[in-house]
């Protein structure tokens, strides 16, 4: 064999593709033979050239798993020694390295079984040698052999780090110093939280900072990126590797990142690595007051113009943005001052490129920033506004792209600046730029999204604009343009009437295109046209749908994922909008869904294989020994297949939701893959599964029970979505995911009613006291050991659990105390010190609904509850106020004899709401729901005499309507019963009533209710009421005769 085999190597290695093919095949038959392994061992180290003695250790590396066991122990040593004296022996670097890789797969399996005790302290001797390439491939193989022997150096930690601390300041050597880079973070992967090992990978950090500033003195550019992926696997690592030496590593990142004479790509790594510790481990960059010294370069690096031969995704002033927003996300109330600062001072500089840089840092803190950049908006907007106007371009784009992000994410506050707002924007649509004409389109699209009845003076004005450019722009202006569109159609809803139809003419217009470059165009018009149609109406749109429909149905057959994804959007949106009637397009629809959810995403898997890759040995490699384990590096998604994904798992569900039944014959298959997508790598196809696997519910349950099976379907289906998320709430690590899992949960447990959720409320309970402790996976980051004190409101996701006790007490009444006793005190916790005001009233405001709800049990907790609330109506925050109102009402109203005690404090408490210093309506509005079920329940408890006439000064309620139905109940009961207290104050009860009974926002069941005690008030003091009726405005008495007239 060993003679052929020679051969075969050599031709293996020709240009010629013929000979090549038929050498790989029959290199791959001999392969299967063990004996190929003693012939391949020959050839290692007797081939006259490199290339063949090279290519015998790949084989041998490819080969050896399935034939190890299976050779005689005189080939195993024999094999063992050949590696060695390749190792050390073998001038060629390349023939040296594939040895290597052999020997640690052989280690694999050697190691374990005591076969080969003698590696390691060869390994240990040659990592000392004075020669150069003895210690570089003893590191090279220290380095592999962590991957299949990793746990093995647990026990030789010590023993190494003397050795890898001394080659990693080989002076003589680069290779020996890259190498013992390599191999220092190859370790960091098994490195435990015991506290030596900890800290003698904190040891190394100093001679990798120290031989990486030496490297980048000297142009090694190459051995200083080594750092920065050690560094990285620091970051990563679940181990606390980083200690205190963060600083130094920062600084040392800041250095890179600041200078200018490096390479963009040693740079944009160091700008990495102060992103990740931004984004994994802000409370380190807290503690070590590392905030503002990054900013301080991060800020002025958006001041850097970018070489025109520079990728522009590495730019520093791109990476340095990113940076800054992913600090303002994780470290909000640090980053706000000095971005404002660097802003406010740049924006007056004479160089463009700065003030650029002032209205960008404003956008890209808008996001993570929000609650505290809203007390500052009107300052920044007079920066972006001004901006706007400059006579320079790029700053003007950059303030476009500002006033977009302030519009996305500074909501609502935002709005209430539309006067000054809309018309900059307006003017901006007619810059010479088209730059700054796309920025502005989009700053229009976010700011018009949430507008409502606001944008009615300016629709004329906008639509004009918008359909003229929309006719005369070149595409990538017409994309934008109809996002625009869209959103303001969406905000004027019907009023957008009198422009749809030629609106929908235009986009008709592109939903034929078919050139690849048009596509996109088409997308955002199948878009648009789904929009126009949710704005203006069913009645309005349903005849014209159909050629848009199969306009829609045909660009699946263009292969462009992103009109594909549109498609899908605009689906979900038609089927919202006919509701049963969409049931007539299904077998049109729903194949397109189920192939766009079965995609290969694309998944790149990258594989670590030097020997085949960099020498062209790829083919060797295909074969079908199963057992060969390259090593995975990283998996990488193309996302427009991603987003195509998503768009179909959520019309999965929005078909399911709008036409129940009629859904029935998908809904097996539909189960099965939000089933798998609730289960997916990424987060956004996640959210969708776990959304629509609500909707599927919905559509089971709407089945009409004829059969017997039909009910053991139900329960099938709800068992898979509870079990799914159950799963969600502690498991899955996407804050948003797990929300929604709740907020579905709460849904669910609300239409399925307690005895169809009973089996599951134990398991519900628990998953929801892991969230409150603060302890599913979603909730575990990284921590160094102290407590800052600085804790941010987590809206996306605790308000979504704290939803989920009262959905319980909803269902359970009384029957919740015992599970809401577990989950009392880690609600609490959220109403301490340090947590902010968002947290407190979010607690406050769940006691509230959980004691509405469990009615009587909550006496038990009054005494906890109290003092709580009591210091809430005093907030600064008028939320605090409106809930804390709200939550002392309910208490009072069920917590029975453990609340009198409180009643003096509370009405003092309530009195100061009612003055004219409380601005806030719906604070006053939930002030008098207490008022009136406090009277409801203990009336003898209250002074009437001193609180009516104050309570009734406050009517009619005027923003939060659902405190009606007890505020004037209370009223009418007094008034029914003829007490006292209110009979003196009938002329301002009836001026009351008659507002309430012509209001549209109060409902027929209130003022049936006045009208039974005007009624009754008209029978008993008939001539006493004859004045007070007439004062009335005509229209006030009459409505308020034609509901006391009803019996």
């Amino acid at each position: 064999m060993a003679q052929s085999l020679e051969l075969l190597l050599i031709q293996f290695l020709m240009p010629d593709n013929d000979a090549r093919r038929q050498a790989e095949e029959q290199i791959r038959r001999l392969a299967r033979d063990p004996q190929v392994v003693p012939a391949l061992v020959h050839h290692l180290r007797t081939a006259k050239t490199p290339n063949v003695r090279q290519l015998a250790a790949v084989l041998l590396r490819k080969k050896i798993t399935s034939h190890w066991p299976k050779l005689p122990l005189d080939s195993k040593a024999s094999l063992k020694q050949a590696l060695i004296d390749s190792i050390t022996l073998d001038h060629s670097h390349p023939v040296r390295r594939a040895s290597a890789n052999v020997v640690s797969i052989i280690a694999k399996y050697a190691i374990p079984a005591g076969e080969w005790p003698e590696l390691l302290p060869f390994l240990f001797q040659c990592s000392q040698s004075p020669q150069e390439d003895h210690r570089e491939v003893a590191l090279i193989l220290f380095s592999s052999l962590t991957e299949t022997i990793g746990a093995t150096f647990q026990s030789h930690l010590n023993n190494l780090q003397p050795i890898l601390l001394k080659c990693l300041q080989d002076e003589s050597s680069s290779r020996v110093r890259i190498a013992a880079l390599k191999a220092v973070g190859s370790f960091i992967e098994y490195v435990n939280d015991g506290g030596d090992i900890v800290k003698m990978f904190r040891d190394f950090v100093p001679s990798i900072l120290n031989v990486s500033r030496q490297c980048l003195a000297n142009g090694e550019e190459d051995v200083a990126s080594i750092a920065f992926e050690i560094f990285d696997e620091l970051i990563e690592s679940p181990a606390p590797l980083l200690g205190d030496s963060v600083r130094s590593i920062v600084q040392f990142s800041l250095e890179v990142s600041a200078n200018q004479d490096l390479e963009i790509n040693i740079r944009q790594q160091a700008i990495q690595i102060i992103s990740w510790l931004a984004k994994f481990k802000a409370s380190f960059l807290k503690k070590h007051k590392l905030v503002v010294p990054i900013l301080q370069v991060m800020c002025p690096l958006l001041t850097e113009t970018a070489n025109e031969d520079e990728d522009s995704d590495l730019a520093a002033d791109r990476s340095a943005a990113e940076v800054i927003d992913t600090m303002a996300i994780n470290l909000p109330r640090h980053v706000l001052a000095p971005v404002l600062e660097f802003a406010s001072v740049s924006f007056h500089h004479i160089n463009p490129k700065y003030r650029e840089a002032a209205v960008t840092s404003l956008g890209v803190i808008s996001e993570g920033c929000c609650e505290h950049l809203k007390d500052k908006l009107e300052d920044c907007l007079k920066i972006v506004l001004e901006a706007l106007k400059d006579q320079e371009q790029m700053v003007r784009g950059a303030a476009s792209f500002a006033l977009g992000q302030f519009a996305e994410h500074l909501q609502p506050e935002i709005l209430s600046h539309y006067a000054n707002v809309l018309p900059c924007i307006l003017n901006a649509l007619e810059d010479p730029s088209d730059e700054v004409k796309e920025k502005s389109y989009y700053a229009l699209a976010a700011f018009c999204e949430d507008m409502g009845e606001d944008i009615l003076p300016y629709l004329d004005p906008l639509i004009c604009k918008l359909v003229m450019s929309l006719q005369s722009s070149p595409r990538n202006l017409q994309e934008t343009c109809m996002s625009a569109i869209g959103s303001v159609a969406a905000a004027a809803e019907q009023a957008f009437t009198p422009y749809a139809e030629k609106v929908l003419e235009m986009m008709k217009g592109f939903m034929v295109l078919t050139s690849d470059e048009d596509l996109c165009a088409r997308a955002r018009a199948t878009e648009v046209v789904g929009i126009v149609a949710m704005a203006v109406g069913r009645a309005r749109v349903e005849a014209i749908l159909p050629p848009f429909i199969e306009a829609a149905i045909s660009g699946f057959g263009l292969d462009y994922s992103e009109l594909r994804e549109y498609t899908h959007g605009f689906f979900s949106n038609v089927a919202e909008i006919l509701g049963d009637s969409f049931t007539q397009y299904l077998p049109h629809v729903v194949p397109l869904v189920f192939s766009s959810c079965n995609l290969d995403d694309g998944s790149a898997v990258d594989i670590d294989d030097a020997d085949s890759v960099d020498n062209g040995f790829g083919g060797v490699s295909s074969d079908d020994d199963v057992n060969d384990e390259p090593r995975v590096r990283n998996i990488s998604v193309r996302t427009g297949v991603l987003d195509e994904k998503a768009a179909a798992t959520q019309a999965i569900g929005f078909f399911a939701l709008h036409t129940k039944s009629a859904y029935a014959p998908y809904l097996e298959e539909s189960l099965k893959i939000l089933i798998r997508h609730s289960g997916y790598f990424h987060e956004d196809l996640r959210l969708q599964a776990v959304i629509s696997l609500k909707h599927i519910l919905t559509a089971v349950r709407a089945i009409p029970p004829t059969h017997a099976d039909v009910q053991e379907k139900q329960k099938d289906v709800l068992d898979t979505v509870l079990n799914i998320y159950i799963k969600t709430m502690t498991e899955d690590d996407d804050k948003e995911v797990v929300a929604q899992a709740c907020m579905s949960v709460a849904d669910i447990v609300k239409d399925c009613g307690f005895a169809a959720i009973e089996p599951y409320i134990l398991r519900l309970a628990e998953a929801t006291l892991v969230l409150l402790r603060q302890e599913s996976s979603c909730q575990q980051v990284e921590s160094d050991g102290e407590d800052d004190g600085d804790i941010d409101h987590d809206e996306v996701l605790m308000d979504a659990v704290s939803d989920l006790l009262p959905a319980f007490a909803k269902v359970m009444g009384s029957y919740f105390d015992p599970i809401f006793a577990k989950l009392f005190d880690p609600l609490m916790k959220f109403a301490k010190s340090p947590h902010p005001p968002q947290d407190k009233t979010m607690v406050v405001a769940t006691l509230a609904e959980v004691a509405q709800e469990m009615g009587a049990p909550i006496s038990a907790y009054v005494d906890k509850i109290m003092p709580l609330v009591l210091k809430e109506l005093a907030s600064s925050d008028a939320t605090n106020r409106r809930n804390a109102a709200f939550c002392v009402g309910e208490i009072c109203k069920n917590g029975g004899a453990t609340a009198l005690k409180y009643y003096g404090d509370i009405l003092r408490s309530l009195h100061n709401l009612f003055s004219n210093s409380e601005s806030d309506d719906a604070v006053r509005d939930n002030a008098a729901g207490a008022i009136a079920r406090m009277i409801m329940v203990q009336p003898q408890s209250i002074p009437l005499n001193q609180v009516l006439p104050v309570f009734i000064k406050a009517l009619p309620l005027k923003e939060d309507h659902e405190e009606s139905m007890p505020v004037y109940s209370c009223i009418c009961s007094l008034l029914l019963s003829s007490h006292p207290q209110i009979l003196p104050l009938v002329p301002d009860v009836i001026h009351v009533f008659a507002q309430v009974v012509v209001s549209p926002d109060e409902s027929d069941e209130v003022k049936t209710n006045i009208g039974k005690a005007v009624s009754h008030l008209i029978s008993v003091y008939g001539q006493q009421m004859q004045p007070i009726l007439s004062a009335l405005p005509p229209a006030h008495a009459n409505a308020l005769a034609t509901f006391a007239s009803r019996r």
